[in-house]
């Protein structure tokens, strides 16, 4: 019992990183006024890219770093369609989710010999207990991944520099009410800029663990919805780090219940397993979603001179 207890912390935590970190771009956009429905595509393009530069240079901390810039550089075309042009938020979001796979393929073709999958990488991001040498099973079992460290870090910075710093408040007045911040001297562009590339940066981290710490290659299913249950985490959380964080936790945990049921003794069809975490988030969306207010000017672009 200790055993399967451990070895589901273990996978919760592990399953929960990719989560985490789009949830926290998630939190990061909208809190500054930008809906973000396009962590789904940033979080597949980073996958890709951090999948191809760890295979090519054989260094996994170089391809987490690029996977983040990849899915920064996605989020810069919703910042100048949303902020710039003034285009809707949710459009934007959904052509990101279109174009991220696309491009994703398309790279993966050029670079894997036409192939729709890349070729595994060798080495891994590395687990927190890995060099430690014991008989126990159940403590083997508990060998956290270096991306739940980081994401939990993550979280607890972000919560910091949102609710206790000067920045983090000009962050808040933008998405709560975008014309008082203009009217003492707040750049609204260039905090919505900033808080969209973060954003797309932070999704970009959750494709990467995906690949490099969960699946060691890229396929075109490698994401498959984990940025819609991200953005599901958002709402669930009410746009607070700490409130994503926990709800991914909770995400995490389904997803990790597939995987020591699927493996044990009961007699639960592969199907329902795997539908387990997208059932898990269409309850929650529905007890949860009417009481959770996001920010006030969320999704509405900023006309310079309005009140």
């Amino acid at each position: 019992m200790l055993e399967t207890i451990t070895l589901l912390i273990s996978i919760t935590f592990m399953y929960s990183a990719p989560l985490i970190f789009g949830a926290l771009g998630g939190v990061t956009s909208e809190r500054a006024g930008v809906v973000n429905i396009g962590i789904e595509g940033m979080m597949n393009i980073g996958a890709f890219v951090g999948t191809a530069v760890c295979f090519y240079s054989g260094n996994p901390w170089l391809g987490f770093l690029m996977a983040g810039l990849a899915g920064g550089l996605l989020a810069l075309l919703h910042a100048v369609a949303s902020v710039t042009f003034k285009a809707d938020q949710t459009i934007s979001g959904i052509a990101l989710n279109l174009i991220g796979p696309g491009f994703s393929l398309f790279l993966c073709r050029m670079f894997f010999d036409g192939a729709t999958m890349s070729k595994p990488i060798a080495n891994k991001l590395p687990k927190i207990f890995g060099n430690i040498k014991t008989g126990s099973t159940a403590v083997k079992n508990l060998n956290l991944d270096i991306t739940a460290v980081l994401a939990a870090a993550l979280a607890v910075i972000l919560w910091f520099v949102l609710y206790k710093t000067k920045w983090g408040l000009r962050v808040r007045a933008v998405g709560e009410h975008p014309a008082a911040a203009d009217s003492l001297g707040i750049s609204v562009t260039k905090i919505r800029y900033t808080c969209v590339l973060l954003s797309g940066i932070f999704a970009g981290f959750g494709g990467g663990c995906m690949t490099l710490d969960i699946i060691p290659q890229y396929t075109p299913t490698a994401i498959s919805g984990q940025g819609f249950i991200a953005l599901a985490a958002v709402i669930f959380g009410k746009w607070t780090p700490y409130g994503a964080y926990g709800a991914c936790i909770l995400f995490g945990f389904a997803q990790a219940l597939t995987v020591v049921l699927g493996g044990g003794k009961f007699a639960i069809p592969s199907e329902i397993l795997a539908m387990l975490p997208y059932i898990l988030t269409i309850i929650v969306l529905i007890l949860f979603v009417g009481r959770a207010v996001a920010p006030k000017e969320d999704g509405i672009p900023y006309e310079k001179g309005t009140r």
